[in-house]
């Protein structure tokens, strides 16, 4: 988890990596790659793949760790890297912040409450997204996803 003023990006922790390396959320194996062209949005340490690390695409549901999310309980694509990882390099901004994100805000029991496009000055941009979204008492989480895919990217929360 790294901390940003007043919230917390979490990435898939530790725990949850080393069961999902085991069995995914769709129940399928890990199955190994080697990443030859680099780019691939690793959401174990929130950084973007380097060519020939060993990388997977594996299913992941994120509400299903913390709320009883009923029918908003989705599961997609992410990729992960195939064996343990350091995690995310503490202080260096909003990951996956240089492109337009959506913003998918939550309640307490993982149902969605709101959501907004963050364009333009992406720092400053996420940092109102961010204020925008906790202002509200009822807003738990807030998930940034990706614009084109929708694919999970990591969660926010309130910082500790």
């Amino acid at each position: 988890m790294t901390t940003h003023t007043t919230y917390a990006v979490c990435p898939i922790g530790p725990r949850i990596l080393k069961g999902l390396r085991s069995a995914d959320d769709a129940g399928r194996e890990l199955v190994p790659l080697t990443d030859t062209e680099g780019g691939s949005p690793l959401r174990c340490c929130l950084r973007h793949s380097t060519p020939g690390e060993r990388i997977a695409l594996i299913s992941y549901a994120p509400l299903r760790r913390w709320a009883e999310a009923g029918p908003y309980d989705e599961q997609g694509p992410v990729f992960i890297h195939a064996e343990a990882c350091e995690g995310p390099v503490v202080g260096e901004g909003y990951p996956f912040a240089r492109a337009r994100r959506v913003l998918r805000r939550y309640s307490g029991e993982g149902r969605i409450v709101g959501g907004r496009l963050v364009e333009g000055a992406f720092e400053e941009a996420f940092e109102e997204a961010f204020e925008e979204a906790f202002a509200d008492p009822g807003v738990a989480v807030v998930h940034v996803r990706a614009v084109e895919y929708g694919c999970f990217l990591y969660e926010v929360r309130r910082a500790p």
